[in-house]
């Protein structure tokens, strides 16, 4: 709770100055990022990363691939090479004071259990991936609206969920020794 009202925070922040001093201070929002250099602690990381580590155990010790929940709910993810290029235009070409949400599109929202399946295959896993549906799904959906972001960049085409696993499990095996996990 105190994170989402600090991040609310800076929304008031960033209009205060620029009411006060005239600033032009923004805030942008992304969505889930994943990508290599990623946090990848089963415990402490996010949810791709987080698979693509225990994809790459259960491919190591040949067993099932286990993901809490059924594997419903919806996210929203974004390759960090995109956001990247998205920051660096929010840097350059942003000028309102109200945030920005750095999102792909609302229907390349995906399942839980469609990116299991993505990671299995960026892994080359070809075991059994098994939905512990003990463990709680968390919210269903949380989608974010990236409408003010098409305004600006109707054109920008975001890499595919395929495409960013596949490279992010790549560079995660040849880099597991390295890797924050």
């Amino acid at each position: 709770e105190g994170y989402a009202y600090a991040k609310r925070m800076i929304d008031v922040m960033n209009r205060c100055y620029n009411e006060e001093y005239g600033c032009k201070f923004t805030s942008v929002i992304p969505t889930n990022i994943y990508g290599k250099h990623d946090n990848f602690s089963i415990e402490d990381g996010h949810v791709i990363p987080g698979l693509i580590h225990k994809c790459y155990l259960a491919k190591k010790n040949e067993t099932d691939l286990t993901i809490w929940g059924t594997g419903k709910p919806l996210r929203q993810f974004i390759y960090n090479v995109d956001l990247g290029k998205l920051m660096i235009w929010a840097l350059r070409e942003y000028d309102e004071i109200d945030p920005i949400i750095l999102s792909v599109d609302e229907k390349a929202e995906v399942s839980i259990a469609e990116v299991a399946k993505l990671v299995a295959k960026g892994m080359e896993f070809e075991g059994n991936i098994v939905f512990d549906t003990e463990k709680s799904d968390g919210q269903y959906k949380k989608t974010a609206c990236n409408d003010k972001l098409r305004k600006y960049l109707p054109e920008f085409e975001f890499t595919s969920m395929e495409n960013g696993l596949k490279e992010a499990c790549q560079w995660f095996s040849a880099n597991y020794e390295t890797a924050r996990k």
